[in-house]
């Protein structure tokens, strides 16, 4: 796409919403056809990054000894493995320790004890440390590389439903930056489907609480 054209859509986009009372997000809405989502070649499941990350995640450090203090210092919340077995019997607190954080982070030693006592509600909520999304990691990792990686992560998930939509910027953003991160998802994202730009139903920008813009 034509990166005058999306900036013309964002700031289209701006106008058409009223002024609000706080910092609004710019949202990239894709709709998709003749995909068929029953089968996993017309999925889509998989990792991206954005190029000019506007947001900073959520992360909460399911770690060992070798990781306490690094994950301690770098990480939202830390949740050593001594202290798994208060989570074990508590449903309620394991629904709300997965509510409050984007990412999960386990050491990799860990994850037959991370997944019997977190798995069965973590799972659902796709919160499990994922090895794919680099949330599993050795008992030496760079913790600070981990979570610089996780605030430029998008998870681009097309299974239950021909649509995705996920949150590229603020309103007072650089419209350039916005403009060259919803390029590089729309590109990654058509590359990943069967039929590529045949695939593509409509395509629309749009602020929280404003009107949609439709680019394609």
């Amino acid at each position: 796409m034509d990166k005058k054209e999306i900036v013309k859509a964002l700031k289209e986009a701006q106008e058409k919403s009223k002024k609000r009372n706080f910092n609004q997000t710019f949202e990239l809405v894709m709709s998709f056809r003749n995909l068929n989502l029953k089968s996993p070649e017309g999925q889509l499941d998989f990792y991206s990054v954005f190029k000019h990350p506007f947001r900073k995640m959520k992360i909460c450090g399911l770690v060992g000894e070798e990781l306490l203090d690094s994950s301690k210092k770098v990480f939202d919340e830390t949740i050593f493995v001594d202290n798994f077995e208060k989570f074990k019997d508590d449903k309620k607190a394991i629904k709300k320790l997965a509510r409050k954080y984007d990412y999960f982070v386990g050491q990799a030693n860990l994850m037959p004890q991370i997944a019997t006592v977190f798995g069965r509600f973590f799972g659902p909520l796709g919160k499990m440390p994922n090895p794919k999304a680099g949330c599993v990691v050795p008992p030496s990792a760079n913790l600070e590389a981990v979570k610089t990686k996780l605030n430029k992560q998008v998870h681009i998930k097309v299974k239950t439903a021909p649509v995705y939509q996920i949150a590229v910027g603020k309103e007072d953003g650089n419209l350039d930056n916005i403009a060259e991160d919803i390029n590089n998802i729309y590109e990654q994202v058509v590359h990943k489907l069967p039929g590529e730009y045949q695939n593509v139903k409509s395509l629309y920008v749009k602020l929280t609480m404003g009107k949609a813009v439709r680019l394609i």
